[in-house]
């Protein structure tokens, strides 16, 4: 039997492990479709930089899914303004959800958002929004399962096609 991973808010220590993992959410999206989500060189320390900056935001949220002292997944999200060009009024957005391979299939993810949901919802965010990458089903039905519905789709036209 698999450990259960406990979900609990980032702490400074974490933010390497948090990275690395991000370093292959950023990775698995490039693989899906190259020419839309870009790949940065060296992007985990990118990535550690800006959790840190987050950790002491009132409006920000960091999770982490830790087994044994394993950080074997994260979630990150926000609470973001009305936004004209979306159309969104102010809302909590779940910007990444990723659990390491050896940790999925055993609640991982679903424990991370359901605890990403209440923490945003208690700091006021009236709705939650989120995107995932089309290709990524299995992230979709999880969602959806969690009661998120399509609201959009993004479309993507490189120049001269």
């Amino acid at each position: 039997m698999t450990e259960p991973a406990l979900v609990r808010p980032a702490a400074h220590a974490d933010l390497g492990a948090t990275a690395r993992l991000a370093g292959k959410l950023v990775r698995m999206h490039h693989a899906f479709d190259a020419q839309r989500f870009m790949l940065l060189e060296n992007v985990e320390a990118g990535y550690e930089r800006f959790f840190a900056s987050q950790l002491a935001s009132p409006d920000a949220v960091i999770l982490v899914a830790d087994r044994a002292g394993t950080i074997v997944g994260y979630a990150y999200g926000a609470l973001e303004g009305r936004n004209w060009n979306n159309l969104l009024e102010a809302c909590g957005a779940i910007h990444d959800v990723f659990v390491d391979a050896e940790a999925r299939r055993h609640g991982v993810a679903r424990a991370l958002v359901t605890e990403m949901l209440r923490r945003l919802e208690a700091l006021g965010a009236p709705r939650v929004v989120l995107h995932t990458a089309w290709a990524n089903e299995s992230a979709q039905g999880l969602f959806a399962a969690l009661g998120f519905r399509r609201t959009m789709l993004e479309m993507t036209r490189e120049r001269g096609a």
